[in-house]
């Protein structure tokens, strides 16, 4: 569900308006399907409802369809490999030589795509190759799931025979393993040309894939159908197919959850998953990911600038961190459901997170108005409103939005937020995008994108450093940087992360990295929110527990099985 990496990443214009056109009818096709629950378990199909907004099944050009895209191609590796070991990708195993540089993997022996092929390393190294093949071309493969980010670092990729592969990188890194590349057959895209993967070739289905259900029908803004893969490497999964069923706000998945019309919900509210985990027929549950939400300034000096320079003054922007009680945010607008905001590392990453207990700030709002007042954003004039170093009052614009494959944001978080700085004189005006406008209007300057001053947004990439740090880095401008901030010593800090494969030293390199962007403070974090989800325990068995869903990957789709008639 991720709109998930750069995973380097997101902003898709999705369909959100067109949705909320079409939500009448999704809901009323889950209105028809409840009227006869009875029976609908025997169909052994599998039903989905997701707020999301799919628009193409091609990963070159997408960041919008993770799901329904991750059913049906596998990672390398990718991130349920390295949390769980029954969750394997295309490769079956691993390991890299004493140079650091050198890494091994090995597919599963005779594996098929979808259309009966063979499924081999070459697949994989054609991938990683179409892409490598495009780097500083006009068509570049930069702008969906599958990019080149990362792979400039790369001396080879090549199958040394159908089970294995090799990768040499030019520095030490772990992007062999921690990138989220979808591999795609060859024989379907090696006549593709770049200009068209990046843009025109929809990939229509049925698409040739690797995964346990391969998507077989697309209507945007309503559903995509499944069918169970039959050459899948495990066996055919024991479900008769899928529907994801798309909408545009939670209201009808928590309906249908309750009519019996869909078997699994996610992004649902606080207050549905509440009402939902009461039911004796359906399981809550709830889960740490990956996304940060945060706020952000616009620190662009030129093209694109904010309505005043003290967006770019990193006193301005900590004086306003003391304004913002994360503690607050996570217990009123988020119910609960999520940890309090710190740094760039959120608690999903284990091996990175830190609390910043040596630098962090306190939520105190007479601090917030005396850092103002000490770096010259006072109140000359007693009107209740400061000025700023050029003598102008206050009034920022703070956007806001949710953007296809990350969980919404309670307009709740952001009243409070309007709230406080209007109690240190810093009065805010909001505006509520869809995810389209958003997107153009966090674009890079160069794309339009820019005049605003506050954001208020999300990002949901992986817990590898490198993505970690991306929403940071200096080339990621209108992408994943969605402050503008630019930063030097960080983007150095960036690059050696991005150069080892010892842990440790990973670990050391990310610290001083989310330290320093938390004492610029480009960014506040919010909150790291759960995924709230729920699914109904009477039409399958063979759900996750903690997990119960993967937000990185298709399990437990590729094991559920029919509950047996009694």
């Amino acid at each position: 569900m991720k709109g998930h990496q750069s995973p380097s990443n997101e902003w898709t214009t999705n369909r959100r308006v067109l949705l909320k056109g079409m939500l009448l009818a999704s809901a009323a096709y889950v209105a028809m399907r409840s009227t006869a629950h009875a029976s609908s378990c025997a169909d052994h199909i599998v039903r989905i409802g997701t707020i999301n907004a799919p628009d193409t099944m091609n990963p070159f050009a997408t960041w919008g369809s993770f799901w329904p895209l991750v059913f049906s191609y596998d990672f390398l590796v990718g991130v349920d490999t390295q949390r769980h070991s029954d969750r394997k990708g295309f490769a079956k195993e691993w390991s890299v030589a004493d140079d650091k540089l050198t890494w091994t993997f090995k597919t599963w022996p005779g594996m098929k795509w979808s259309d009966g092929q063979p499924a081999t390393a070459r697949d994989v190294a054609f991938t990683y190759n179409y892409l490598r093949g495009s780097i500083g071309k006009p068509d570049e493969l930069n702008v969906g799931w599958n990019n080149t980010d990362g792979l400039k670092n790369i001396e080879f990729v090549t199958a040394v025979d159908n089970d294995t592969l090799q990768i040499k990188t030019k520095e030490p890194s772990r992007w062999p393993t921690d990138n989220t590349t979808m591999i795609v057959p060859e024989h379907i895209w090696k006549d593709i040309s770049y200009a068209d993967a990046r843009s025109t070739f929809h990939n229509d289905p049925p698409i040739v894939g690797s995964g346990p259900m391969i998507i077989s029908e697309f209507q945007q803004g309503q559903f995509v159908r499944f069918t169970p893969n039959s050459h899948f490497r495990t066996g055919q999964p024991g479900t008769a197919g899928m529907i994801l069923q798309i909408f545009a706000t939670a209201d009808p998945i928590a309906q249908g959850l309750k009519s019996g019309s869909l078997d699994y919900g996610v992004s649902l509210t606080a207050a549905q998953w509440a009402d939902l985990a009461k039911d004796p027929n359906i399981l809550a549950g709830q889960s740490r990911v990956e996304q940060r939400d945060f706020l952000a300034f616009n620190t662009l000096s030129g093209k694109g600038v904010g309505s005043t320079k003290a967006l770019q003054d990193p006193k301005f922007r900590d004086a306003i961190g003391y304004a913002i009680d994360q503690r607050a945010i996570v217990d009123r607008a988020y119910r609960g459901h999520a940890d309090p905001g710190v740094g760039l590392a959120m608690p999903a990453a284990t091996d990175y997170y830190s609390d910043l207990s040596d630098i962090k700030r306190h939520f105190d709002l007479a601090e917030a108005a005396r850092r103002l007042d000490a770096a010259g954003y006072r109140d000359t004039n007693g009107d209740g409103v400061r000025e700023d170093k050029d003598g102008k009052n206050f009034q920022l614009e703070l956007i806001t939005g949710t953007s296809s494959g990350t969980l919404e944001i309670p307009i709740a978080a952001v009243q409070l937020i309007a709230g406080w700085l209007g109690q240190i004189g810093v009065p805010v005006s909001v505006t509520q995008l869809d995810s389209g406008a958003l997107g153009a209007r966090v674009a890079s300057p160069e794309k339009g994108g820019g005049g605003w001053d506050l954001l208020v947004a999300s990002t949901y990439l992986s817990s590898s450093p490198h993505d970690i740090l991306i929403t940071g880095a200096g080339n990621s401008l209108g992408t994943n940087n969605r402050s503008y901030w630019k930063n030097d010593k960080f983007d150095e800090l960036l690059a050696e992360v991005d150069a080892t494969v010892d842990l440790k030293k990973a670990r050391d390199l990310v610290n001083q990295a989310v330290g320093l962007v938390y004492t610029e403070a480009p960014y506040i974090m919010l909150c790291y929110p759960f995924v709230l989800e729920a699914h109904r325990k009477d039409c399958f068995q063979g759900w996750g527990t903690n997990d119960a869903v993967s937000q990185w990957g298709y399990f437990p789709f590729d094991r559920l099985k029919p509950v047996p008639a009694p």
